[in-house]
């Protein structure tokens, strides 16, 4: 059976308390007692702020996702501060070692393997259970995949929302666009690049084929790119090349709020009945395009009507 490695104990106090740059060594006085939220590059390691350089090097302890991608970091630096891990699957149990290490008056940084921690991940319920114990929580802000796609996107950037990892399972996913189709934001979301057409598809059937949108890809990393095009445009480019890294996606928002045209919603409604249930397709499309419900409902169920009366008029002309 695996255990949880345990944190290191916490040194009275560590001799040398450095960082390296530019081949010079800083010193550095120890981190005041509490929890320091610490952004770290997404990509490229010299996006890493003095300010964050100067919290790990004096720090009594790092909590990071994962040991080996925050030591490459701290080795380029020269940094010696002990490591523990804190993640989505030993959370509530080293959760409770970090608060009374806190309680004993330590110095810890929580960090995530990139970027800003608490996006996408468990740090939270930490930050959440340090402050409810009385103990002080400060950030440091920095590196950030979402404020970075939303930079080079070419999109609406006064509002938006970030809809982190959208379901795996194509119906939960389907379900989860549909709720998020008429938010009057930008959306941005994160996703892989064996699950990208897929998502890119199912985002172009549910927010609209010609709905404007970026794949940014690898950025601040040497292969960085960003496609930008229609969702449809998209979901094609990404079915015949997969691609590779790390991709946040970022989709303009919702054309201003008017009625479809009913052959526009026909075709939508249409669409999604070819691929789903009439309760999902009536959800999916009500919300794709802000028409009432019931209304859609009604519309769904003439459809199904006329495609029946069509199917009757076929066979009553067939030769007997």
């Amino acid at each position: 059976m695996s255990r949880t490695p345990t944190a290191p104990p916490l040194p009275e106090d560590r001799a040398e308390r450095t960082y390296l740059i530019g081949g010079q060594n800083v010193a550095v006085e120890r981190l005041k007692p509490g929890l320091h939220i610490v952004a770290t590059p997404i990509g490229n390691l010299g996006d890493v702020t003095l300010r964050a350089l100067a919290a790990l090097a004096g720090a009594d302890l790092i909590a990071c996702e994962d040991t080996r991608v925050t030591r490459k970091l701290l080795d380029r630096h020269g940094i010696r501060t002990p490591l523990t891990p804190y993640h989505d699957h030993n959370a509530a149990e080293a959760r409770p070692k970090l608060l009374h290490r806190l309680g004993e008056g330590a110095a810890i940084v929580l960090v995530s393997d990139a970027g800003t921690p608490l996006v996408s991940d468990p740090g939270y319920k930490l930050v959440r259970a340090a402050q409810e114990a009385g103990h002080s929580v400060t950030t440091l802000p920095g590196p950030s995949a979402v404020l970075a796609a939303l930079a080079v996107a070419g999109l609406p950037t006064d509002q938006f929302f970030f809809a982190g990892f959208l379901p795996p399972k194509q119906t939960a996913r389907r379900a989860r666009i549909a709720e998020v189709a008429r938010i009057p934001a930008t959306l941005v979301m994160f996703e892989t690049g064996p699950r990208v057409g897929a998502t890119l598809a199912d985002l172009a059937a549910g927010l609209g084929q010609k709905r404007e949108a970026a794949l940014c890809r690898e950025l601040t990393k040497l292969h960085e790119e960003v496609r930008r095009g229609d969702l449809k445009t998209l979901a094609e480019s990404c079915a015949t090349e997969e691609p590779r890294g790390e991709i946040v996606l970022v989709i303009g928002p919702p054309p201003a709020a008017e009625q479809p045209s009913a052959e526009e919603t026909d075709e939508l409604l249409r669409n999604a009945l070819a691929r789903t249930s009439l309760k999902a397709a009536v959800a999916e499309v009500a919300a794709t395009t802000g028409v009432p419900r019931r209304q859609i409902y009604q519309r769904a169920l003439a459809l199904g009507n006329e495609a029946s009366d069509e199917t009757t008029d076929r066979s009553d002309a067939a030769p007997r």
